[in-house]
């Protein structure tokens, strides 16, 4: 994925079982703004979940949000969405079917377009089950913003043509705008094991009088039935339950604050703790300074290649990050520290740099939309030698960075942030809707290219 664009990358993963065997189907995401999409579609498959998984087998190129159908014939079918560039079509040209070998481990024969969609429109996310005497097909329309739903369709015949749901969206918050959650759509169906049906969907939950989503694109269980034929929701309408029971108890009274405490003693770091694109590689060592992760300083945030860059995603509302850093820079073009993170044109970055003049000072960069400035200037000084303390603090659409010199008493440096820049509905004015949340993370920058390194003691996540 290096190079890719920000909100590129993986998309839409489907992981389904069959006769011993998972498999792992996903996008690609090459390119995202402008005319055209590049998305390629693989496979991976293990025989236990945990691994190990195949080398990819690449599938096609067509469109995104690819799924795998195992159907009781044993042959295997592959369904995507159909990107179409041409200005005086819809983009989303429909869902299209093709048989996949596993023993050429290629898509074979013709693909065939088996569903145009609704007048929802912006049908992409399929999905179809096989249930007593029907294919059911399940899809994304609406769009990924407050408009988001699911649909179903119905068939005798795996080619089709689908009868479409007469009771569509089976679920949308769009004329529920005082729900908690929104944006509910993108669903796919797994049985339990206590013999209920579970529709998985994404959604978001906005905060604040302008509905920020400021967690991103997050995901819900709802509980659905059979009834007459068709899918519906357990709760007897077709707006998102805000809780679920499973088993007598309701979800939100059994699902811990999230805490998070990386000591960098071992010899790899936890796996919530994530990259850009690619792995760190040489960027990072856990073995240059036993129990601290070195980051050696590499690209500017702008760039979607050389990041040293290790991040947690905000899971809460409210949530607290410190982390400890022993960080010499020799000029201004050295920086390490503390980023609160969304993508390469938009985040607020607490960093420890070197300034000609006032020596060694913390200081802040804030970037919107592509617009950099530095809301205190040069910065505050610190001792240049010896380690600091670099906080965030997160309230809702709210958020500030803090720092301490012995780990007790930490000051407040800067003016509180908003943290609703740093979501996908503050891109939508702009015409380019993205997708993602944001994220937490320790990093090193160096743009003279000498490789300085910064040294982080410790990573603490804890939910508030």
């Amino acid at each position: 994925m290096l190079g890719n664009q920000s909100s590129c990358g993986i998309w839409a993963p489907c992981l389904t079982y069959d006769k011993g065997t998972f498999y792992l189907i996903y996008t690609d995401v090459k390119s995202f703004l402008g005319m055209f999409k590049d998305t390629h579609n693989y496979l991976v498959t293990a025989k236990d979940i945990k691994g190990p998984w195949s080398e990819p087998i690449y599938l096609n190129s067509s469109g995104f949000d690819p799924s795998l159908f195992h159907d009781d014939s044993g042959k295997k079918y592959l369904v995507n969405m159909i990107m179409d560039h041409r200005r005086w079509n819809s983009k989303f040209g429909g869902i299209v079917l093709q048989e996949y070998s596993e023993e050429k481990q290629c898509l074979v024969g013709e693909p065939k377009i088996i569903f145009k969609g609704t007048p929802l429109g912006l049908t992409e996310g399929p999905h179809i089950y096989k249930h007593d005497d029907f294919y059911y097909l399940m899809t994304a329309e609406g769009g990924t913003e407050y408009a988001h739903a699911v649909t179903m369709a119905r068939s005798k015949n795996l080619l089709g043509p689908y009868e479409v749901d007469p009771c569509n969206p089976v679920i949308t918050a769009l004329h529920h705008p005082n729900q908690p959650i929104q944006k509910a759509g993108h669903g796919s169906l797994t049985e339990g094991h206590n013999g209920k049906w579970y529709m998985v969907h994404l959604c978001g939950r906005p905060v604040g009088k302008d509905r920020m989503c400021i967690l991103g694109r997050e995901t819900a269980l709802e509980e659905v039935v059979w009834k007459d034929g068709w899918l519906r929701l357990a709760n007897g309408g077709n707006s998102p339950s805000e809780t679920v029971e499973i088993a007598g108890v309701t979800a939100d009274s059994t699902v811990p604050k999230k805490y998070l405490m990386e000591d960098f003693e071992k010899d790899t770091w936890s796996i919530h703790l994530q990259t850009l694109r690619v792995p760190l590689e040489e960027r990072a060592s856990l073995k240059e300074r036993p129990g601290y992760l070195r980051l050696y300083g590499k690209e500017s945030f702008t760039s979607c290649f050389h990041q040293s860059l290790l991040a947690h995603r905000q899971q809460a509302f409210y949530c607290e990050v410190t982390t400890k850093v022993d960080f010499n820079p020799k000029n201004f073009q050295q920086m390490a520290g503390l980023v609160y993170y969304y993508d390469s044109l938009s985040y607020y970055y607490l960093y420890i740099t070197e300034d000609e003049i006032e020596g060694k000072v913390l200081s802040i960069i804030s970037n919107v939309l592509g617009k950099g400035t530095q809301p205190i200037g040069v910065g505050i000084q610190i001792p240049a030698e010896g380690e600091v303390y670099l906080r965030l603090t997160t309230e809702k659409e709210k958020a500030y960075f803090s720092y301490s010199m012995d780990n007790k008493t930490f000051l407040q440096i800067g003016e509180t942030l908003d943290a609703t820049v740093l979501s996908d509905d503050f891109y939508a004015p702009t015409g380019h809707i993205m997708f993602t949340g944001a994220f937490i993370g320790i990093c090193c920058q160096d743009l003279s290219g000498q490789g300085n390194f910064a040294d982080f003691d410790y990573f603490e996540y804890k939910e508030i």
